[in-house]
């Protein structure tokens, strides 16, 4: 098998490529007498467009070691696939989807039948448009927006999306229905994605959802907090991201927010784990995966593997570690016929590292267990530690398109 990184700009060809579908290719290989004559083994070419460098580089890099160490436990530590001539090559998209769609148009060029990645939405959008004008298999990796599931029949995902974080957060509390919420966000697209993704899971369950919108270059955040406290919600739903987020959190605190109701936030990868001040054990998280959240034979693998390799489990690593999975399973059935690839995966269950996941195949969401994580302070660092698993059902997306 053989496996090659570029970074952007690097060998990427004219976008003016013409395209078409890319059929498996077959190499004749003699593997007995003359009499018996050959047999053949298909190429299977694989490029994987993710994030190298950039603003989330972190995330793409523990997508890769996920992804690698994935590939070991699903081909028993071969790398290798009976009867595939299998080419892997990662290619830098700095997070930008323009980026992205030459490099996507390139590789489906060059013949690459399967794309990968992304940790972006952005990108993994606009490479999903380029695998269904081409008929290329997409296996679209941490990005969670909930417009990946069902944008085309090309397209799956090997992590979670927005509406299952929103699920999560619904298990904080004892009955959804007749509740007072308050989204707590910035008011930019994240924040009122958050707030749309709220209002139609948990308004939708009969949740009164009151958004509190504060512009991103706001600095001082007790009135907000006054306002979340006079409020007396029965959940807090905080979607928050960049460098205000400390400051945010110690108003909260300040205000009694974090200590007088649920407040409920995404637990992110290990570098934010010390970033919500001296009220963390106060807040309740919703999470995707941390290290050590499940103990089951692939996480054993995949802690071996990433120990040996000098790496360590994060957020985003398990995504890459089922979409190595996901790959597998895909070639192995299908060869390189992506018709064929996208039938061998459409309805599979699997043993992943978050446990027992099920690509659903009315539109392809990936239904997975979430997790309900507290921090704890170990001598002086904050640590996460498990609370409870929310069953995959409980968390599943509405299908899309219903």
């Amino acid at each position: 098998m053989r496996r090659t990184t570029k970074f952007a700009g690097v060998g990427v060809a004219i976008a003016a490529l013409a395209l078409t579908a890319c059929a498996p290719t077959t190499t004749p290989t003699s593997t007995g007498s003359a009499s018996e004559g050959a047999t053949e083994t298909v190429a299977v070419n694989v490029g994987m467009i993710t994030s190298i460098t950039g603003p989330l580089a972190a995330y793409g890099a523990a997508y890769q070691q996920g992804f690698e160490a994935g590939l070991d436990y699903a081909t028993e530590g071969t790398g290798e696939i009976e009867g595939i001539d299998l080419t892997i090559e990662w290619v830098d998209d700095q997070g930008n989807p323009d980026t992205a769609v030459t490099q996507a148009k390139d590789l489906i060029g060059q013949g690459f039948q399967i794309l990968g990645g992304s940790a972006a939405s952005g990108v993994s959008l606009a490479v999903a448009e380029q695998a269904a004008q081409n008929d290329t298999l997409f296996l679209s990796g941490p990005a969670a927006a909930d417009a990946i599931t069902g944008v085309n029949e090309q397209t799956f995902r090997s992590g979670r999306q927005t509406l299952q974080d929103v699920a999560t957060a619904a298990t904080f509390l004892d009955s959804v229905e007749g509740s007072n919420i308050v989204v707590f966000a910035q008011d930019n697209a994240f924040g009122q994605g958050n707030v749309a993704s709220v209002q139609s899971v948990l308004g939708g369950q009969g949740a009164t959802v009151t958004p509190i919108l504060v512009a991103e270059d706001a600095t001082e955040f007790t009135p907000f907090a006054q306002q979340i406290a006079a409020a007396a919600p029965d959940l807090v739903f905080v979607a928050w991201a960049g460098a205000t987020s400390g400051a945010m959190w110690e108003a909260l605190s300040q205000q009694q927010v974090l200590a007088g109701t649920t407040v409920v936030t995404g637990l992110g990868d290990r570098a934010t784990h010390q970033a919500y001040g001296p009220g963390s054990g106060d807040i309740q998280f919703l999470n995707h995966y941390f290290a050590g959240a499940t103990d089951n034979e692939a996480a054993q693998a995949m802690d071996a593997y990433l120990e040996a390799n000098g790496y360590e489990a994060d957020l985003f690593t398990v995504d890459g570690f089922a979409g190595a999975q996901m790959l597998v399973r895909a070639i192995t059935e299908g060869r390189g016929d992506v018709p064929a690839m996208i039938s061998a995966l459409e309805g599979w269950t699997f043993e992943s590292v978050k446990g027992e996941l099920t690509i659903r195949a009315e539109d392809h969401a990936l239904i997975q267990p979430m997790f309900q994580v507290r921090l704890v302070d170990e001598a002086g660092t904050w640590v996460p530690e498990l609370i409870e698993v929310a069953d995959a059902e409980a968390v599943a997306p509405p299908v899309a398109g219903e």
